[in-house]
């Protein structure tokens, strides 16, 4: 007979998205078809950015612990929206230019299984995005 009592969960492992929305009670948030959550504050107006578009934004970028990884300065950046992770690919299309919105990503619409730069592997990643303009 062998007692597996001393066994525990791992520490390191990482907080599921639904454990997360769970545990901070969001309950304002709508869950996506396609694995994701969000949150839109403001709509914005204009044209919804495709993956073809260049989007120019202002971004912040948080773990479940709250250690915020990345974010911009007092300029917005522009990056190609389709050369993005899945994550962004599918929620800012869900806004408009002036818009904002909270995107709550699990880890395969982010990095998956492996680290980027600060960023751990299997990690929940939350962003405040502000949608400056489409090009």
């Amino acid at each position: 007979f062998v007692a597996f009592s001393g066994c525990k969960k791992n520490e390191s492992t990482p907080e599921t998205l639904e454990a997360y929305i769970k545990r901070l009670g969001i309950t304002d948030a709508v869950k996506d078809d396609r694995g994701f959550y969000y949150k839109i504050i403001t709509e914005g107006t204009g044209v919804n950015p495709t993956v073809s578009n260049n989007v120019t934004l202002f971004y912040k970028g948080t773990l479940t612990n709250g250690n915020t990884f990345d974010q911009t300065g007092v300029n917005p950046v522009t990056f190609r929206l389709g050369q993005l992770i899945l994550g962004w690919q599918y929620g800012l299309p869900l806004i408009k230019p002036g818009g904002s919105i909270i995107l709550y990503l699990p880890p395969e619409l982010g990095y998956g299984n492996r680290s980027a730069g600060s960023i751990p592997p299997n990690s929940v990643l939350i962003f405040e995005i502000q949608l400056i303009s489409v090009g």
